[in-house]
């Protein structure tokens, strides 16, 4: 049984940082895209980036470049996402998911998280 689980999110104050990790289990990913959406209330779930579980190539929104940054350790199948000069208008629920595209589009992940609260207070 495939699972992905979140943790690391909390409150912060605007300008801080979380680092979220995702565990993963159940199945090789290897070949797979490891990807972070997040959803803000009332709003649609958006991509944030993804990294190539082989190759470890990432890729954000341009909302994201910049201050956040996603890495793996394949030992302990666990992709990162370090989130850093937050700012209110990041906070959402984030959800870890994988894929065998890497696109943006959340329809085409397959497997998916239970989603972390991510808090920024100003």
């Amino acid at each position: 049984q495939v699972q992905l689980v979140e943790s690391g999110g909390g409150l912060v104050q605007a300008g801080g940082s979380l680092r979220l990790s995702c565990a993963a289990s159940g199945r090789t990913f290897s070949g797979y895209y490891m990807g972070w959406f997040r959803q803000a209330p009332g709003k649609e779930r958006m991509f944030v980036g993804r990294i190539s579980w082989s190759g470890g190539r990432t890729y954000y929104a341009d909302s994201v470049k910049g201050r956040f940054t996603i890495s793996k350790d394949n030992a302990q199948n666990t992709v990162y996402l370090q989130m850093d000069n937050l700012k209110p208008e990041d906070t959402a629920v984030y959800y870890c998911a994988a894929d065998k595209f890497g696109g943006s589009f959340s329809s085409t992940y397959d497997y998916w998280g239970q989603g972390t609260q991510v808090t920024v207070s100003t």
